[in-house]
């Protein structure tokens, strides 16, 4: 079918994960390996989307990075980007609850309260008391069991710190409810000290909170990163590298096994093309992957229709800076589940990015959708804006009409990490026959430096199997 020194690998999905598959497998390969890209979209990039606000370049799908993870940052010195990286400033974040916006609590493991958290100000007296009282009820917790984050927390602290932290904290990771999330899969850490024998919730979040810190005397190291002109620097120097064949536009209609490799069949479906390869990387979202599995690897199909997503919506504003003077000098605000707002969260961008203020305009971003929200979604592009508008004045007071707005939608855009997650994976990926891979944001993190983690492991998954891949590297 092909000859062996020319290996053949398609890559099904134009996102992070697939384009830095794409990328891996050039590699691995070499110039002389065929590598396809295939991409539903016009565009390539999937969540990660930069437009120009006002001129700017602005990032309207995933805003940043983690730094402590490494594989963004490698990335970017591969290819030459080490410079266009760009961390925060120092603005601290915010939450709005009970009708108050106050600083966001520190001392907290993505919500959960550790012994050190001043929730004061945050949640109300008989909220404090729950909370304070948790560390000193009796735990009972099965090592290596999986439960509803929300639930949990519900349990141990209360209503409150689920609805007023925990919630806001992972439904801007997530797009989705605290009490859909499970603990093993979004809050690892926790899981693992309640495995190893906290005393208590409070005590699981103390001892995940306990990492080594710096020596003294070295520089604070950023938590967060970003391109100076937005993800399209990445995307683009990820595309020039990986020199695939990019296919936009195009639908992967079918996957079937052939004896010597794989047939993609492409393309509408009143005159479909089948494209012969040794080797497929699947970086499409958990339902499309499910359904081309669905004949090839009928257990990875299982576990993958498991996998609900959650949609959402960016709207990104620019203001005249004398239009915003009472806008608070924070990061941004993030929003209580129990708030009469439209929004989860509103970054006060320009403040956040020192790039992002180059002609004196300020600009934010507001998120609106959560899972099982549909209907909130369900408007015009001009009544999100109006619901944003409307919050604004709220929260910040700003009243002014906006010079620029840009509405971004992510429909069905983020996986949800339910309880028994882990598991989920490990059955679709422990499920599929050789030279074929999966990778994205359904598998082991929804960030991009996880995603570009799935997508080195699936492009070296199959690399390794062709006659022509040379040692990783």
């Amino acid at each position: 079918m092909v000859h062996p020194g020319n290996p053949r690998v398609a890559v099904v999905g134009g996102g992070i994960s697939g384009l830095a598959a794409a990328h891996r497998l050039r590699v691995l390969l070499g110039p002389a390996a065929s590598v396809t890209l295939l991409e539903q979209r016009a565009r390539l990039g999937g969540v990660l989307h930069t437009v120009g606000l006002a001129g700017v370049p602005f990032d309207v799908g995933a805003e940043a990075f983690l730094v402590r993870r490494p594989e963004v940052l490698a990335l970017a010195a591969e290819l030459g980007l080490g410079t266009e990286v760009v961390h925060p400033g120092p603005a601290a974040p915010s939450v709005r609850a009970g009708g108050r916006t106050v600083p966001l609590p520190a001392g907290t493991l993505l919500g959960v309260p550790g012994s050190a958290a001043r929730l004061d100000g945050l949640l109300s007296p008989a909220g404090l008391a729950a909370a304070a009282g948790e560390r000193t009820r009796p735990l009972t917790w099965e090592p290596g069991s999986d439960v509803a984050l929300g639930g949990l927390l519900r349990e141990r602290f209360g209503d409150e710190v689920a609805d007023r932290l925990a919630d806001p904290l992972l439904g801007g990771v997530y797009a989705g409810r605290v009490d859909g999330l499970g603990l093993r899969a979004t809050v690892p850490a926790l899981a693992a000290a309640l495995d190893a024998g906290a005393a208590s919730l409070t005590a699981a979040a103390d001892a995940a909170l306990a990492a080594p810190r710096p020596p003294a005397g070295s520089p604070d190291r950023p938590v967060f990163g970003a391109f100076r002109g937005g993800y399209r620097v990445l995307l683009d120097a990820l595309a020039a590298a990986a020199a695939a064949d990019v296919r936009l536009g195009t639908t992967v209609r079918a996957l079937h096994r052939l004896d010597t490799g794989w047939r993609l069949v492409i393309g509408p479906a009143t005159a479909p093309e089948a494209l012969d390869v040794d080797a497929v990387v699947l970086a499409v979202p958990a339902p499309a992957a499910a359904r081309l599995l669905a004949d090839v690897a009928p257990a990875a199909a299982g576990a993958a229709a498991q996998i609900e997503l959650a949609s959402s919506a960016v709207v990104a504003l620019a203001y005249r800076a004398a239009d915003t003077r009472d806008l608070p000098a924070t990061s941004g605000v993030l929003v209580a589940a129990d708030e009469p707002l439209a929004v989860k969260a509103v970054t006060h961008s320009t403040t956040k990015w020192g790039h992002l203020d180059p002609d004196g305009l300020v600009r934010l971003r507001a998120s609106l959708g959560r899972h099982g929200e549909v209907a909130a979604l369900q408007v015009d592009d001009a009544e999100l804006v109006a619901r944003v508008r409307a919050d604004l004045a709220t929260l910040a007071g700003v009243r002014a009409d906006p010079v620029a707005v840009h509405v971004q939608r992510w429909g069905g855009g983020l996986p949800q990490y339910g309880v028994g997650h882990p598991e989920r994976v490990r059955a679709l990926e422990a499920g599929l026959p050789a030279g074929l891979a999966v990778a994205g944001a359904a598998l082991h993190g929804v960030g991009v430096p996880a995603c570009v983690a799935t997508a080195r492991a699936a492009a070296e998954r199959v690399a390794g199997l062709l006659p022509t891949a040379h040692p990783h590297r």
